[in-house]
C-alpha cells in the first residue's frame, strides 16, 4: 500500500492556487516550529465571498497538498463556510494522510482561519473569538 494517496500526489505535483495576491483582503500565516512547515494564505473577498485564494507553503509534500486542497475547498465559498473547513475535511478530500502528517492539514485549517481573521480585523468586522482558537496547545499540533 502506498504511503500517499493519488490525490495527495496529484496536489503535490500539480498544486492549484499557488502564488501571492498583492492586494489581498486577508492574509494568514501559520507555522509549526517542530516540523518547520510554514503556510501563508491570501484571500480576495467580494460581498462576503472568497473570489480568489492563493497560497505559499514552505514544507513537505503533505503540507503542499493540504494547502492546495484547502484553497480548492474554499474558493467561491462564503466566509462563513470557509470558517467551517476542518483539517479532517482537508484530509478526507485528499483521501487521507499518514498519521504523522495530519498536522499539515491542521496548518491549512489554521492558515485559512488566520486569513479570515485578518480580513475581519482590517475591516473592523465584529466576530466571535471562539471562531479563531489559539491552536498552539491543541493535541494535533503538540503531538508533532
Amino acid at each position: 500500500m502506498a504511503l500517499y494517496s493519488e490525490k495527495v500526489m496529484d496536489h503535490f505535483r500539480n498544486p492549484r492556487n499557488v502564488g501571492v495576491i498583492e492586494d489581498a483582503d486577508g492574509v494568514g500565516e501559520v507555522g509549526n516550529p517542530v516540523c518547520g512547515d510554514i503556510m501563508k494564505i491570501y484571500l480576495k473577498i467580494e460581498n462576503d465571498i472568497i473570489t480568489d485564494v492563493k497560497f505559499e507553503t514552505f514544507g513537505c509534500g503533505s503540507a503542499i497538498a493540504s494547502s492546495t486542497m484547502a484553497t480548492e475547498l474554499i474558493k467561491g465559498q462564503p466566509l462563513s463556510e470557509a470558517l467551517k473547513l476542518t483539517n479532517k475535511a482537508v484530509t478526507e478530500a485528499l483521501d487521507g494522510l499518514p498519521a504523522h502528517k495530519l498536522h499539515c492539514s491542521v496548518l491549512a485549517e489554521e492558515a485559512i482561519k488566520s486569513a479570515v481573521k485578518d480580513y475581519y480585523d482590517r475591516n473592523k468586522i465584529p466576530y466571535d473569538p471562539a471562531d479563531f482558537p489559539d491552536c498552539s496547545h491543541c493535541e494535533a499540533c503538540s503531538a508533532h
